[in-house]
């Protein structure tokens, strides 16, 4: 007898060891922490065991539960398991002509679907993959694994660049040498046919290495012209070019042994092939691998230990009154209360809240998405994503309260919310406060969308001071217009009582005078009405001013607010640490030139 998995032995012996040490050196400490009268009610009676009894039998049991997980076995064998597969190589055309569209979409696009469904059907095959043009490729030797093959298909471009020419003389040397350890050797050919005629040299190799072809005809006899950049494939003389079905290699398959059917629509083609092959192809053993086969012991240990285990779990609480239900009730109480739901189960809803969130604020129903991001747990980002979304309600000051709670080593995070905060002090119109944190983060990262809104704002702190002080001095103007006026009026209060003084002592002087001082009072008179006409046109001229720089500052306002939109409106830190581990990366296909000693002649100006 011997344990298969002897480290289990290792691992197990220092618990092992300490349970032993526990079991011996171990005393009842639970009257330290309660009353002998609750340890009374919560002790649980065994009238077969005692306390060293039912730990002996646990040591016992575990000792038994090692010895099953080492596995114990007699009788080791080696047996050799061999299977019956049908050798098999598929060789797809990948000319030029087989880009013509007599098929839709074209030839090659139809013939990578019979290769996957040939793959999907063939069970009892091993299959190997050639691309032929002018040369052979091998794009998989010949493999029981058809998951892996399925992918390495499934990720063919069927665009590549392939030199001119259908060399099938290339692809039946390529075939001898994947199918070299086999004594059957099929080969299924899924071409338009080529442009040889005289397939003789083929035919030859044929014979002598026992290969059998099988081919589906991928072409119409009509033909069809060859798109190239926008417009058709032409020959030297600038004739289109239009290829058509080479009936040529359908002689070639039934000389060979093997079988010729047309393309169809449906995969009714592809199964017919597959069930000549299975019906006159032979099967041949092969020795996929050798098994060790044992006669497990492992299960009686681990009876005898289930066993010994039930007898030291039989004991149960025995209900000595009515009042022992209570306490049993209570206990379960207190149980259930205590369970807390786990993090995996957390983690689950915040996904979902998350997903929820982001749909929301994509379809602009931010109220919604702050709901769902206040349900994920507190993390930056998520702190972030609901500082977005308050923002868009226009709820700025929540939004800056959201802000200043994240708090991160990640420069970029730091940057992008001292940037928010700033747009959410421009909106509320506090300026000086946005000019700070633009300040600020611009320290964190030099950002050219941060530096442009920090330039708005201070413009426009500069226009509010500007305007400040124009004001202030018009005020100071008009004041001091006041004054003038004042004093003006006082002089010619003296004047008129200095001239009644004068009317009533020298009536006739006055008389004399008058004329001249009608005169001189006409003239007074007109000068001030055109003191109030330049001066009603000096108020109409400052009011047009004041109009256009209205204008002018309401525009620049409008501009600030259009620079000042909120960075990265959405943040899909959180969701990319879910579905990073979810995309896909393109996977480079390697395929390997086979040598031949026949190169194809072909025409350059021809699409074979």
């Amino acid at each position: 007898m011997e344990f298969l998995n002897q480290q289990v032995f290792y691992l197990m012996l220092i618990p092992l060891l300490l349970l032993f040490v526990l079991i011996i050196t171990s005393k009842s400490s639970v009257q330290k922490y309660f009353s002998k009268e609750i340890v009374e009610k919560l002790k649980v009676g065994n009238q077969f065991l005692g306390k060293n009894s039912r730990n002996s039998i646990f040591f016992f049991v575990l000792i038994l539960f090692i010895i099953a997980l080492g596995r114990p076995v007699i009788n080791k064998k080696e047996q050799n398991i061999k299977q019956s597969l049908i050798p098999l190589v598929i060789a797809l055309d990948v000319s030029t002509s087989m880009m013509a569209t007599d098929i839709y979409p074209n030839r090659i696009s139809l013939a990578k679907k019979k290769l996957q469904e040939i793959i999907k059907i063939a069970k009892n095959a091993t299959i190997g993959v050639v691309l032929f043009a002018k040369d052979s490729f091998i794009l998989s030797p010949v493999t029981e694994d058809f998951v892996s093959l399925k992918f390495i298909v499934d990720n063919l471009d069927t665009n590549l660049d392939f030199t001119n020419g259908s060399n099938l003389f290339s692809t039946l040397e390529a075939t001898k040498y994947m199918l070299e350890d086999y004594k059957v050797k099929n080969l299924i050919v899924l071409s338009d046919g080529g442009n040889n005629s005289n397939y003789e040299e083929e035919l030859q190799y044929i014979k002598e290495n026992d290969i059998v072809v099988y081919s589906i005809g991928l072409a119409t006899k009509e033909g069809s012209p060859i798109p190239k950049n926008g417009s058709y494939l032409t020959n030297s003389s600038g004739d289109i070019v239009t290829v058509k079905l080479n009936e040529s290699i359908k002689t070639l398959s039934l000389q060979s042994g093997g079988g010729y059917i047309d393309y169809t629509l449906d995969m009714s083609d592809v199964k017919a092939i597959i069930n000549r092959i299975n019906i006159q192809s032979s099967k041949e053993e092969l020795n996929l691998q050798k098994v060790k086969v044992y006669t497990e012991l492992f299960y009686y240990p681990l009876a005898v230990g289930i066993f010994l285990l039930l007898i030291a779990l039989s004991s149960f609480p025995t209900i000595r009154s009515k009042n022992s239900i209570k306490n049993l009730l209570w206990i379960a109480i207190v149980i259930s209360f205590s369970a807390t739901p786990t993090k995996s189960f957390s983690y689950t809803f915040n996904f979902e809240n998350i997903d929820k969130a982001t749909k929301a604020y994509k379809n602009k129903d931010y109220k919604t998405a702050s709901q769902f991001y206040r349900k994920v747990n507190t993390s930056n980002e998520s702190l972030y994503n609901l500082g977005n979304a308050l923002y868009k309600e226009k709820k700025y000051k929540a939004a800056i309260d959201v802000y200043n709670k994240i708090v991160t080593n990640n420069k970029e995070l730091g940057a992008k919310k001292l940037h928010n905060i700033g747009n959410s002090y421009v909106k509320s119109n506090n300026l000086e406060k946005a000019k700070e944190y633009y300040e600020k983060s611009l320290k964190i990262k030099n950002d050219k969308e941060t530096k442009e809104n920090l330039d708005a704002v201070n413009k426009e702190l500069e226009k509010k001071k500007k305007k400040n002080n124009k004001q202030n001095n018009k005020d100071q103007n008009k004041n001091k217009d006041q004054k003038k006026n004042n004093k003006q009026d006082n002089n010619d209060k003296d004047k008129n009582n200095n001239k009644d003084n004068k009317d009533k002592n020298k009536d006739q002087k006055k008389k004399n005078n008058q004329d001249n001082k009608k005169k001189n009072k006409k003239d007074k008179e007109q000068n001030k009405n055109n003191k109030d006409k330049n001066k009603n046109k000096e108020q109409n001229k400052d009011k047009k001013d004041k109009d256009k720089k209205k204008e002018q500052a309401k525009d620049q306002k409008t501009n600030t607010s259009k620079n000042v939109e909120n960075k990265d409106e959405l943040s899909n830190l959180e969701e990319k640490k879910w579905m990073k581990l979810l995309k896909n990366q393109p996977t480079p296909l390697f395929i390997q030139k086979v040598k031949t000693n026949k190169e194809s002649k072909y025409d350059e100006n021809q699409p074979w």
